[in-house]
């Protein structure tokens, strides 16, 4: 006879998971840093899941020069649902526990990497417009430039380097769907189904 309730080992991993999305809430989960020889240090702009970070005053000031509109947390209504999307998550992976059904996690993991797509999909069209909806008045113009960061990875942007990464919270999210996907591997390809 088949079962289909969740290992120990899984059952474990669930409750890291919920831990990974609740300690998401308290760490930036995105950063993007620009390099450039006026800025030898660096500046950084960090997203959390509630709130734009980092030095945004200064980059809002060099934003302005170029005719792109400033930052503002206020300003964007994902850092307003965020916190509960991931709160909802958390409360998920634990619930899973006791539901104890492998079904049940695929059903959650599949939820998840389709916020990914559709958190990824929202980053770039956030990047696109900053990047190119300029005020034509700007001080500084240059004919045929857009300034949108790169969604992953560099970018030169005239002589800013744009490096746009995962900060902590990032990589606990990522940790989580991969330790979503390990529940998956034991329960359907390594665990003994028999009993």
């Amino acid at each position: 006879m088949k079962t289909t309730n969740l290992s120990l080992a899984s059952k474990a991993m669930l409750l890291i998971v919920g831990l990974l999305f609740i300690g998401s809430l308290f760490v930036p989960l995105w950063r993007i840093e620009l390099d450039a020889p006026q800025y030898p240090e660096g500046l950084v702009l960090q997203l959390h899941a509630n709130k734009i970070a980092g030095q945004v005053d200064i980059i809002n000031g060099l934003n302005h020069y170029i005719g792109m509109a400033t930052l503002h947390t206020e300003n964007f209504f994902e850092f307003k649902i965020l916190p509960y999307i991931f709160a909802t998550f958390a409360f998920v992976a634990f619930a899973l526990i006791f539901i104890n059904k492998r079904k049940a996690v695929f059903a959650f993991l599949i939820t998840y990497v389709l916020f990914i797509i559709l958190s990824a999909i929202d980053f770039y069209r956030w990047n696109y417009e900053y990047g190119h909806n300029l005020d034509p008045n700007a001080a500084i113009i240059v004919p045929g430039m857009a300034y949108q960061p790169p969604l992953i990875g560099f970018k030169q942007l005239l002589n800013f380097g744009a490096y746009s990464i995962p900060d902590v919270g990032g990589w606990m999210l990522a940790g989580a769907g991969l330790l979503l996907s390990v529940v998956l591997w034991i329960e359907y390809k390594f665990k003994k189904t028999v009993s």
